[in-house]
Order: structure tokens, then sequence, then C-alpha cells
């Protein structure tokens, strides 16, 4: 972030212009809306300006500019077509330690103006940095358009009742609950945008007579495989309002910047290898902060009834009598492979997909190799690396052919994604090669990969060669670019 966004109040405080013409006059204009006390120093002024002055909207301060000048003022602006006098208002602000800005010259200047969206009191800012301000103004027009007129009015509401709000509300967040529910009242934004304020007043009046218990609750949201843009829109809404956010350690930084900016945000993941959260722990984290009336966001990278533990989350919240919801997420199998370039399904290769994971609870049920081993399907398999050489051995011994394609995703969907590709029987050291986390995939649809990959310039895709070029099997000594050296066949 190059510049920090802020809205300064510039009521009666005194900001210096260095500069009669055009440009002037447009920066003028918008600090005269901002009630600021404006002081124009300029051998000239335009027409404008002039009327300005003569109005006593503005003050002509001096014709010529004295560094002294700046020391005495809020803000400074450089807007003259006088490169070296430009050069002097920027020094001599600097050395006073005054923010100013130069028109046009992004390099001086300590602070900049944005694209804005008046509906006042709302304002929305836009801004490039200075880098590209028709990008800035053409995001502006798009916003211009969604944004409905009526924000104006229902701030307005809003400032006149906040004090009696929180007269009758004392908590916070009773008061931001009541709001959220207000502004998204239909009539009451009906009333708005008709201008019928009084009525309007008369909803909130209403409104603000009911009981608004802190009762919490909680949302487990899939985060999808990474790629924020894969988010779904109620689960950006969700998380948006949650007051805490219990993240996992597959929940990408993409996403995690989408919480609320005051939302507490909690890390509970868990990495195989690596100091991890408990999962009586996180279930008691879910029940102290819904006890404490909060709104709870169960963040879960992919999709939380997918390999999860969302269900088992789920069960001992049931068992307290705390409400719940759950938005589904993009799981890895399904987004991982899809940037990958591999279908999970193609009539010609494959007519089944299975998801299993390479984690089973010690007593649990044993994996029946006889189906994953069936021909005709692509088997996905999560957290399966720390276990590919028995995966591969098992699949081989109950009748899967060695030479099966397969691929280790890295990183799915991320600008650092890779895809490395080979055979069953190289599929041990492939997973070791892999960066972590890794999903895999093994099936003939992978053979498709290298035609139907897609995503990211710099992706690595590589395929093993035989296994006498590897000197142990930790060690890899070779990789060969994969070029398909045949047409696919198809399975009959």
């Amino acid at each position: 972030m190059n510049y920090l966004p802020i809205f300064v109040d510039l009521k009666q405080r005194p900001v210096l212009v260095v500069g009669g013409g055009h440009i002037a006059e447009r920066k003028i204009a918008a600090l005269l809306k901002a009630e600021a006390k404006v002081q124009v120093v300029a051998h000239t002024l335009n027409r404008t300006l002039q009327q300005w002055v003569s109005q006593q909207r503005l003050e002509w301060l001096a014709q010529e500019f004295d560094p002294q000048q700046v020391r005495s003022v809020y803000l400074v602006i450089a807007a003259t077509n006088d490169n070296e006098l430009n050069q002097q208002v920027f020094w001599a602000a600097e050395n006073a330690q005054r923010l100013v800005n130069v028109v046009d010259d992004q390099p001086h200047c300590s602070y900049i103006f944005p694209s804005i969206i008046d509906r006042s009191p709302i304002q929305v800012a836009i801004s490039s940095g200075g880098t590209a301000p028709v990008l800035a103004r053409l995001l502006r027009e798009k916003l211009e358009a969604l944004l409905p007129q009526n924000l104006g009015a229902m701030a307005q509401i809003s400032g006149r009742w906040r004090e009696k709000v929180k007269v009758r509300l004392t908590q916070l967040t009773q008061r931001r609950r009541f709001w959220e529910k207000l502004f998204n009242h239909p009539t009451f934004q009906r009333l708005t945008e008709n201008q019928q304020f009084s009525q309007a007043e008369q909803l909130l009046q209403r409104q603000l007579n009911q009981d608004y218990p802190i009762i919490g609750e909680v949302a487990l949201v899939g985060a999808g495989p990474g790629d924020a843009g894969l988010l779904t829109l109620k689960g950006l809404q969700t998380i948006q309002q949650a007051d805490v956010v219990l993240y996992d350690a597959l929940v990408s930084e993409q996403v995690l910047e989408l919480v609320r900016r005051d939302a507490d945000k909690v890390f509970v993941g868990k990495r195989a290898g690596k100091h991890s959260v408990a999962q009586q722990d996180t279930n008691q984290l879910l029940l102290d902060y819904a006890r404490q009336g909060k709104r709870v966001v169960r963040l879960k990278g992919g999709d939380p009834f997918v390999f999860g533990r969302g269900g088992e989350e789920l069960e001992v919240l049931k068992a307290h009598k705390i409400p719940f919801s759950v938005v589904p997420g993009i799981t890895a199998a399904l987004g991982a492979t899809a940037y990958a370039g591999i279908p999970l399904t193609h009539r010609d290769y494959a007519q089944t997909a299975m998801f299993i994971t390479g984690h089973c609870q010690p007593d649990g049920n044993k994996l029946r190799w006889e189906t994953l081993a069936q021909g005709n399907q692509t088997l996905v398999v999560y957290m399966g690396t720390i276990k590919a050489a028995e995966l591969s051995r098992q699949l081989q011994a109950h009748g899967r052919s060695a030479d099966t394609p397969v691929a280790v995703i890295s990183n799915g969907t991320l600008a650092e994604q890779t895809v490395q590709t080979g055979q069953l029987h190289q599929l041990a050291v492939l997973a070791e090669q892999a960066p972590k986390p890794a999903l895999i995939v093994i099936g003939e649809v992978v053979a498709l990969q290298p035609h139907l990959a897609w995503f990211g310039e710099a992706a690595q895709q590589f395929v093993l060669t035989e296994p006498q070029l590897f000197q142990s099997n930790n060690e890899l000594q070779s990789f060969e670019a994969f070029q398909p050296s045949q047409p696919l066949k198809k399975i009959a």
C-alpha cells in the first residue's frame, strides 16, 4: 500500500494553492466544497478565481511565492506550469513538514487527490496511487452507476438518530445489528429513495422499539482452494459481517484480506509435522465466542464438508444449542484440477471421480483398495503426499497399471501453482519433490493436462523419466519437459 487512505477535515483550516489557472481552479473548487480557507499565490487569476475572491470565498494572498507562506497552512498545492516554481514549493513544504501535492507530478506528492464518489456524507475515494488516473476514473464511473443515490439520506438520518440509538442499545453488538437490519430494510430503502424522510424516521423508531438480544451464531464458510475470485458471493458477505474469524492454514492471504478490518482473526490451522491447534480447542473457541454473542465464522480452505471436519464441528454446536449455518466453497478437487487443466471426468477416459484423504483415524475403516484401483475413474487424494509410496504400491498391487498417469498439484489456483506429472510407479518421488500443500490426481484424464493447461504463464509442468535416473528414492536426478510422443489412447 503506497498511500494510506484518509479523510481530512479541512473546515476553516488554511490551505495554500500556488497557481491561478484552470488546474488550480479545479483543486480549489474541491477545497471550497470541504469548507477550507483557501489562500492563493499567483501572478494573475482566471475569471472564476477572480469572482471567488470578490465573493470572499478565498483569499488572494500574494503574487509571488515565499517559502514562509507554507508555515502557517495545513496543506499545500502547487498547480502552475512552471516546473522550477513547483519544485520550490515542494521543497519549502517538505522542509516545513507540510503535506504537499504537485499537480501531475506524482514523485513530488506527499498526498494525492483521489477520484471521488460523493453521496454526502457518504464518500468513496478511489486512487491508483498516481499511476493510472484514467483507470481510477473508469472505476469511479462504474461504481457511480451501482451505488444508490439515497445513501446520503440514509447516512444523514443515521447521524440524527445515532445518540438516541446509543441510549436505547447500550452494547456495540446490539447497535451494529440494529443498523444492519435497518439499512437492509426494503421499506426504509424505498422511503429514502422517494425522499419520504419523516416516514423513514418513523420506521426507524418502530425498529428501535424492538428487542435486540445478543445471540451468538456460527457460520461454516468454505474459502475455496486459494484464488480469492473463487470465494462465493455469500461467503464474501458472511466473512464481512463476522465479529471473529477462525481460519485454517489452507486459507489464502487473498481471502483473509477480504475479512472485515475490525474483525478478530484467529489462526486454528493444522499442518502435518508442525504445531497445530487441537480440534477440541477449536471447538471450545467456537462455543466461547458464540456464547459472547458474537457472529463467528469458521473459515475453512476448500469446502467445509469435504475433508474439513465441518460436520464434527456442527455436531458440537448442535449439542450446545448454538445457531449455525453453512456456506459451501469450491473444494480443491474441483478448483485445483480445473486450474491445472485436468478434467475429473471425460467420456473417453473416466466415467467416475472419487475423492479420498490420505489421513485416516488409526482405528478407522481401511480403504477398499479393490474399488480405488478400478480403471476408467479419476482418483483425487487430499493430504496424501506423506503416504504417496503406500498409495502407489497398494493401487498397483490391486490392479492399477504402473503407467497410469498421475499429477501432483501444489498451491492450486494461486499464482505460484505448480503441476508435476508422471506415472503411478513414480508417484512417491513426485510427491516428495512437490511443494506442500499438494493434491494428488490419479487417472487417465491426467494425460490431457499438457493439452488443456491454461492457468499461469510460468506453470511448472514436469514428467519424471525412468526410475534408473534416480540415485535413491529420495533424490531426483533429472526432469524432462513433458512432450507426448503419440496421440492419447481411448479406454475401451
